[in-house]
C-alpha cells in the first residue's frame, strides 16, 4: 500500500459524527455513482504536481496529499484510459487512496442533501438603478436591467435595513451592500441608510458592516469620511490604464473616466480610506494584457486587484466565449506565477483571485454552492423586490419575495434544492465541483457553463501553487484574510 502524507494544513472541519467504516466493494461504489454517491476516481480525485513532487487532491473535503510518483503515474493512466468504473474502488484500495470511508478517512462531507435555508446575513440595496457612465460590458445594463432608470425611495431603503435585521440570526454580524448602477449618485440616501443601519443594528444587537461597488468618479470628501468612519469595504471598477479604461467606459461629454477615477482615489487618500479598497477588472475581448493591468492596479494603491471574465453582457461583443477562455487562462496563470514569486519571497502582491484561492485551499474550502446568493444573501431592487443576488435583480426566475412580505422561504429552499452542485450536470462528475460550486447563477442562466475548462485549469494551477507557497512561505497563511466583502459568486474559480 502506498504511503500518503497529508500536506501541512488543517483538514476541513465538518461533523466528524460517524466513524469511518470499511471500504465498500466495487459493486457498491458503482451503484452509488449512479445514485448520487462517489462517482469514480476521475470525479473524486485530481493528480497534480508542484516543484515538490506529485500530489493528490480529493474532491470530498478538498483534501490534499503528497503522492508517490509511481502511484500518481498509475492513477493518471487509469483515469485517462477507458475502464470499468466498477474497478475504481479496487484500484483506489490498491494505491491506498483515502477515499470512500476507508480506514482513517472521514465520512463524506457532502452527500447531495440541499442546505437548509439560513438566516439572512447580507442584503444589497440597489439604491440607484442608473449610472453616469456608459459601458457595453456592464451586466446590469447601467443598473436598468433591461428596464428604465430609477432610484430607491428612502422608505424602501430603510425597510430593507429593518428587514435584514429582523431576518438575521440573533447577535450575528450583517452586511448592508450598496449597488447600482452607480450608488454614489444616491449619496444622500446612502449616508442616511448608514446612519439608520448603525443605530438600528446597535438596538438589535447586530454589528453592521457595509460594502459599496462604485466607479469612483463622483466620490466627494464627505463620502470618504463616511467610508473611514464606518466598517466599509469598497470595490472600484477598473479596466486598465488611462487608454484601456477609457476605451471601455464612456463618460458623458467625452471626458476621461480614468481621470475621474484617479481624482476619486486622491479624495480617498486625503479624506479617508475605507477598511478595504479593491479593484475589480471585468475582462472582455478588448481588455489589455492582464499582468500589466494587475501591476497598474497594485501601483495605484489598491489593497486587492482581481479579474472577472465578462460572460454575459447586453452586447455579446464584450463577452468572453468558450474559445476566448483559453487565452484568459494563460494570462491568469501568468499573473498567478507573478504572485507566487513575490509572495514566496515575502513581498506583498495583492492579486485577489490568487489570494482567495490560496486561503480557500488552506482552510479546506468545500461547498455545494458557488456563493451565498439565495441563501444568506439577497438583493433588493429599487421597488423593494427581493432577488437571489445583485446580478439577478428584476429576473422573475430568481425572485425571492419582497421587503414588505419578507423573503420567500419556499423560493429560497427550492433554489437551494435545484442548484446543489451534486444535482447539476455535468458538475456532479467534475473533480473541481466543491471548489467551484457550479458557477455563477447569473452567468449559467444566461450563457450556460462556458468556462468549465478554464475553471479547472485555474484551480489546477492554484493547487500546485498552494503546495509551493505553503512550503516556501507558510507565514503567508497566518495573515488575516484580505477582504470581508459580500462574497463574489465564484471568486475562487476566477
Amino acid at each position: 500500500m502506498s504511503v500518503l502524507l497529508q500536506i501541512g494544513r488543517r483538514p476541513p472541519d465538518r461533523n466528524p459524527a460517524s466513524a469511518p467504516g470499511p471500504a465498500p466493494d466495487a459493486e457498491a461504489v458503482s451503484a452509488a455513482g449512479s445514485g448520487g454517491g462517489p462517482l469514480g476516481l476521475a470525479a473524486e480525485t485530481k493528480v497534480f504536481r508542484s516543484a515538490h513532487g506529485a500530489h493528490l487532491f480529493v474532491a470530498d473535503g478538498s483534501r490534499i496529499y503528497d503522492l508517490p510518483e509511481a502511484a500518481a503515474d498509475r492513477l493518471e493512466r487509469w483515469t485517462a484510459a477507458a475502464h470499468d468504473p466498477a474497478q475504481d474502488a479496487a484500484v483506489a484500495a490498491g494505491l491506498g487512496l483515502p477515499l470512500w470511508g476507508g480506514a482513517g478517512t472521514p465520512p463524506p462531507r457532502i452527500d447531495g442533501t440541499p442546505a437548509a435555508v439560513p438566516p439572512l446575513a447580507s442584503l444589497s440595496l440597489n439604491v440607484m438603478q442608473a449610472c453616469n457612465l456608459s459601458c457595453g460590458h456592464c451586466y446590469a445594463d447601467e443598473g436598468r436591467f433591461g428596464g428604465s432608470a430609477r432610484a430607491m425611495p428612502r422608505e424602501t431603503a430603510f425597510a430593507a435595513v429593518d428587514r435584514l435585521l429582523a431576518e438575521a440570526a440573533p447577535g450575528a454580524a450583517v452586511v448592508v451592500g450598496f449597488m447600482g448602477g452607480e450608488p454614489l449618485l444616491a449619496r444622500d440616501l446612502l449616508h442616511e441608510v448608514v446612519a439608520h443601519a448603525t443605530r438600528a443594528g446597535a438596538a438589535t444587537g447586530h454589528a453592521v458592516r457595509f460594502a459599496l461597488t462604485t466607479n469612483l468618479t463622483t466620490v466627494r470628501p464627505a463620502d470618504a469620511e463616511l467610508f473611514a468612519a464606518h466598517p466599509f469595504t469598497v470595490a472600484v471598477s477598473l479596466d486598465g490604464d488611462r487608454v484601456g479604461h477609457d476605451a471601455l467606459r464612456r463618460a458623458p461629454g467625452g471626458g476621461s473616466a480614468y481621470d475621474r477615477l484617479r481624482a476619486g482615489l486622491e479624495v480617498l487618500d486625503r479624506y479617508g480610506r475605507p477598511r478595504h479598497l479593491s479593484a475589480r477588472v471585468s475582462v472582455t475581448p478588448y481588455t489589455g494584457r492582464l499582468i500589466d493591468i494587475l501591476e497598474h492596479g497594485i501601483g495605484l494603491g489598491f489593497d486587492e486587484v482581481g479579474f472577472s471574465a465578462v460572460v454575459s453582457a447586453p452586447d455579446a461583443a464584450y463577452e468572453i466565449d468558450t474559445a476566448a477562455f483559453t487565452g484568459f487562462l494563460t494570462q491568469m496563470v501568468e499573473c498567478g506565477q507573478a504572485a507566487l514569486r513575490e509572495l514566496a519571497a515575502g513581498r506583498p502582491y495583492p492579486f485577489g483571485n490568487f489570494q482567495t484561492a490560496m486561503y480557500e485551499l488552506h482552510t479546506g474550502g468545500h461547498r455545494p454552492y458557488p456563493c451565498g446568493a439565495g441563501a444568506g444573501y439577497l438583493s433588493a431592487s429599487a421597488e423593494g423586490g427581493l432577488y437571489a443576488c445583485h446580478r439577478l435583480v428584476d429576473d422573475p426566475a430568481f425572485a425571492m419575495g419582497s421587503l414588505a412580505q419578507g423573503p420567500d422561504q419556499e423560493a429560497r429552499a427550492a433554489h437551494l434544492a435545484a442548484r446543489h452542485v451534486d444535482r447539476a450536470e455535468p458538475c456532479r462528475s467534475c473533480w473541481a465541483r466543491y471548489l467551484c460550486g457550479g458557477g455563477c447563477y447569473h452567468e449559467v442562466s444566461r450563457r450556460g457553463r462556458t468556462g468549465c475548462d478554464y475553471i479547472r485549469g485555474w484551480l489546477a494551477f492554484c493547487l500546485g501553487a498552494y503546495v509551493e507557497l505553503s512550503q516556501t512561505a507558510p507565514e503567508f497563511f497566518r495573515q488575516p484574510t484580505a477582504s470581508d466583502l459580500p462574497s463574489d459568486p465564484a471568486a475562487l474559480a476566477r
